[in-house]
């Protein structure tokens, strides 16, 4: 929406349809001045979730969900975000390992709880039999980059926009 030179976005949800903004972003939204007039911006837990899933070519959040571990760490529900993200479970554990890796010295900024339930994950995951089918969840991160994996590769788009898509 434009005002004159001003202009105002409205975010219903991710580009991949992963995360709805519901009233519970509010609930945990903090209060700030901006030019004399009192807004909402997005609580540290909500921000990394928001961030995690900006991986394509031309834009990667990485770094900012890197930076918002090391400033914000005591201010993010952990418990919160690992239930935002319990079906991507394995998108918070690559964060929080290029965390270590950036920050080798401010580990300990992620809960010792959350680093052995991730790997604990990992863990008894490399034990299952391959899946059956040909997934590509690739999509959910950038719709042109894993493109050819869907429409040449064979694979099952899962997630790309919030859709299914049979190969």
């Amino acid at each position: 929406m434009h005002k004159g030179r001003h202009f105002f976005d409205v975010i219903y949800a991710s580009s991949n349809g992963t995360m709805p903004v519901n009233d519970q972003w509010f609930e945990h939204a903090r209060e700030i001045e901006v030019f004399g007039t009192q807004v909402q911006i997005v609580a540290p837990t909500e921000l990394v979730w928001s961030k995690a899933f900006i991986q394509m070519r031309h834009r990667y959040d990485g770094a900012d969900v890197i930076h918002v571990i090391l400033k914000q760490h005591d201010q993010i529900d952990w418990q919160r975000l690992l239930g935002y993200m319990e079906l991507h479970w394995e998108m918070l554990l690559v964060h929080l390992l290029n965390f270590r890796w950036a920050y080798p010295t401010e580990r300990n900024r992620v809960p010792r709880w959350l680093m052995d339930e991730l790997m604990d994950r990992l863990r008894h995951q490399l034990d299952l039999p391959p899946p059956q089918m040909k997934v590509c969840r690739g999509r959910m991160l950038s719709r042109v980059d894993y493109a050819m994996a869907v429409e040449e590769w064979g694979f099952a788009d899962v997630g790309g926009e919030g859709e299914w898509r049979d190969a």
